[in-house]
């Protein structure tokens, strides 16, 4: 099923920004209309004016858990069906393992986990009425290998890749493929602010990436659209990286 317009529809987290601007960008240009659920309303009507008709937004709070049922079946009555949840809203904290709060790291994975779990659990209701549907989500080189000072969010992003293995094996059966995308280390505002004032580590990642350089968002969001598109209609359970081959340096 597809909107009126005979258009899919996706909704992206956290899609008014950095990478979840991209994939917005690149799902809207590719005739996917794309609803952008993000706190920030001055960014949201930012990607509203940005991609017109294509781009709906929603001011919401992920973090209220008990309200996301509601909001799911709000999008699903206004707009019939949806095909495409893209789960990379996120949050992260640079500080040593040992001064990280009990309250800090429940943050973490109040925002990194729990409510990607609570979304995916509302969505999956309304995509296996019709049988069909993907689910992408965003998790990080922090999962495939150890990165020091952010233990919350390594914890968050590990959790996210195992999830996507235990939703797929479920949910594939059902007619919905989920698949997990592993940024690298990519120009973003948030790694700049985490690289540019830290050359030491800022050398460290691009020495270790084989192709020497920062990945771009776009980069991303064409991952996402390749995922979210029947070319990848037999791909379900993967995490895939795209990093430059980071994860595999020396």
């Amino acid at each position: 099923m597809k909107t009126s317009e005979g258009k899919k529809l996706a909704i992206v987290t956290g899609g008014a920004s950095g990478i979840g601007l991209a994939i917005t960008e690149k799902f809207s240009r590719n005739n996917i209309t794309t609803i952008v659920i993000g706190r920030d309303n001055k960014k949201l009507r930012s990607s509203a004016l940005k991609f017109g008709k294509s781009c709906k937004t929603i001011q919401y709070d992920l973090n209220d858990l008990a309200g996301i049922p509601k909001l799911i079946e709000d999008i699903s009555h206004q707009f019939g069906h949806i095909d495409i949840l893209v789960n990379n809203a996120g949050i992260n904290l640079k500080k040593d393992f040992t001064e990280v709060t009990d309250a800090e790291f429940q943050q973490i994975i109040l925002t990194n986990v729990s409510s990607v779990f609570a979304i995916s659990r509302e969505v999956s209701k309304k995509m296996i009425l019709k049988n069909d549907g993907t689910i992408i989500n965003i998790s990080s080189m922090a999962s495939q290998y150890g990165l020091p000072k952010v233990i919350a969010y390594t914890a968050s992003k590990s959790a996210i890749e195992g999830m996507t293995r235990a939703m797929a094996v479920e949910l594939s059966p059902k007619g919905i493929r989920v698949n997990c995308i592993a940024p690298g280390f990519i120009a973003t505002d948030m790694s700049a602010k985490a690289l540019d004032n830290d050359k030491e580590r800022k050398q460290k990642v691009l020495s270790r990436t084989p192709m020497g350089l920062l990945g771009e968002t776009s980069d991303i969001g064409d991952a996402a659209l390749f995922l979210a598109l029947d070319s990848a209609k037999f791909i379900t359970g993967v995490i895939l990286p795209v990093d430059g081959g980071n994860s595999i340096g020396f």
